[in-house]
């Protein structure tokens, strides 16, 4: 078995309480999520608390999608913690964690997921790291957070 983690950050001019309402509410994935766009018909379900602590995502799509689940483990002013949970297209549970941090141009949001990699992903791991993996991702994803903060109401 490994641990690994991966983490991204991005500077989104907007204050960090309209960066925490895109990321507590998982219906706002949809605008920026990198995954949001694998598979059009994916399924999803929304359940438990609307947002924060106790909001319950769970999703199933095409092979690319996968299928799993996310819940909002903890939300404070300047952090989001979430347990993801994937069944598909390979079994892990990974923590998720959101950090805002208030900067000069606005609010710095770094995204970071800490697992372990059980075999035969330990292996693969060896050869494709995940940071190089979900990596470009993170950016993507944080880019496109960005885009949505940074939109005139």
């Amino acid at each position: 078995m490994s641990t690994f983690e991966v983490s991204r950050s991005v500077d989104v001019v907007a204050d960090p309480q309209q960066i925490h309402r895109l990321i507590d509410d998982f219906r706002e994935w949809q605008r920026w999520s990198p995954w949001e766009g694998v598979d059009p018909s994916m399924k999803r379900d929304y359940s438990g608390a609307q947002t924060g602590q106790g909001a319950r995502y769970a999703w199933v799509g095409n092979r690319r999608a996968g299928a799993g689940s996310m819940e909002i483990t903890a939300s404070t002013p300047d952090r989001i913690d979430v347990s993801l949970v994937f069944q598909t297209p390979f079994r892990a549970t990974n923590q998720v964690r959101f950090d805002l941090r208030p900067v000069a141009s606005g609010t710095e949001v770094t995204w970071t997921m800490v697992g372990n990699q059980k075999f035969p992903m330990s292996l693969l791991a060896r050869f494709f790291p995940m940071d190089k993996m979900i990596g470009k991702d993170f950016e993507k994803g944080l880019a496109q957070l960005k885009r949505a903060a940074e939109q005139p109401a």
